[in-house]
């Protein structure tokens, strides 16, 4: 673990580091800063950031390109950022106690920063405007998906919270909007095994494979040639509810991945998915209170300022 970080956090993140190897004989480098173009390009321009003093060491000295190569040394830095554009929608605070903050995310909104999506996430965007530096996401939400989203107010309260959620004690519902099929015989429970490989976009089902993904489906009302259906998933696979409807020839309305993946800009807000995480229900791990938070969003999703 590296020592407590000498620079402040920006945008709410703490300064990323690297840290030289212990002594080795020879040494791999002759000044700090070859060795830190051998670490860290193409990912950062590390011939900008010598020369604007933004690499520092513990002791807050910024690092010179040629300092002699130092074993077992931490450096620290910030990674310049894209300039996001807003994500459209109104990110509403549904409930904070000393514990718990509860959040109806808007779609195109990444939970978590990440990417290309840093100062454009509910982690970043809430510890600045609530004044808490340790806020964390308990669970996750893709960030295509709206709904309820729920975040420990301190390092302290994010085991107990997160073992709810880890053993499956956590009640879900999410609602999908899709196609009406007739022949559809509902409430069904959709079981099979679901896969994703680092770095692909889609996850597939796997035949055959032990069970680690279930839901079950059910219409709540129809209108027209589309319906909203409501999904209870029991497991919380990546991707999940949409390669579940998928498999069941109801594709959600507006989904980039499922059927076909859709070319689309990183910053094109103009069609959310429209899948909402609209309830959490839970017994509370640490005052044993019944807990249940709903989203004030509905179907169909909209990019204005708030959806309804």
């Amino acid at each position: 673990m590296p020592p407590h970080s000498p620079l402040p956090l920006r945008h709410g993140l703490g300064a990323a580091w690297v840290r030289t190897p212990d002594r080795a004989e020879p040494a791999p480098c002759s000044t700090m800063g070859e060795w830190l173009e051998q670490r860290l390009r193409p990912r950062v321009d590390v011939a900008a950031l010598l020369a604007e003093g933004r690499f520092v060491y513990d002791d807050l000295r910024p690092v010179r390109d040629d300092d002699p190569y130092r074993p077992h040394t931490f450096v620290w830095f910030h990674r310049d950022l894209r300039d996001e554009p807003q994500v459209p929608g109104a990110l509403p605070v549904i409930h904070r106690d000393e514990r718990l903050v509860v959040v109806d995310k808007p779609a195109f909104l990444s939970s978590i920063p990440r990417g290309d999506h840093v100062v454009q996430s509910v982690v970043v965007r809430l510890r600045a405007e609530l004044g808490l530096p340790e806020l964390s996401t308990l669970h996750r939400l893709d960030r295509v998906t709206s709904g309820v989203l729920m975040l420990a107010t301190e390092q302290r309260w994010r085991a107990p919270y997160q073992q709810l959620f880890e053993r499956g004690e956590v009640r879900k519902t999410y609602r999908a909007l899709a196609s009406y099929r007739a022949d559809l015989e509902l409430p069904v429970t959709v079981r099979n095994h679901i896969a994703k490989e680092r770095g692909a976009w889609r996850a597939e089902v796997v035949p055959g494979a032990a069970v680690n993904a279930e839901t079950c489906v059910d219409l709540e009302s129809r209108d027209g040639e589309l319906a909203v259906y409501r999904l209870s998933p029991r497991t919380g696979r990546t991707h999940q509810l949409r390669l579940h409807l998928y498999g069941l020839g109801i594709p959600i309305v507006d989904d980039p991945l499922y059927p076909v993946v859709r070319e689309i800009s990183i910053d094109d807000f103009s069609r959310p998915l429209q899948l909402l995480a609209s309830e959490l229900a839970f017994t509370d791990p640490v005052d044993g209170s019944e807990r249940r938070f709903e989203s004030v969003r509905r179907l169909p999703l909209r990019t204005s300022v708030d959806a309804g």
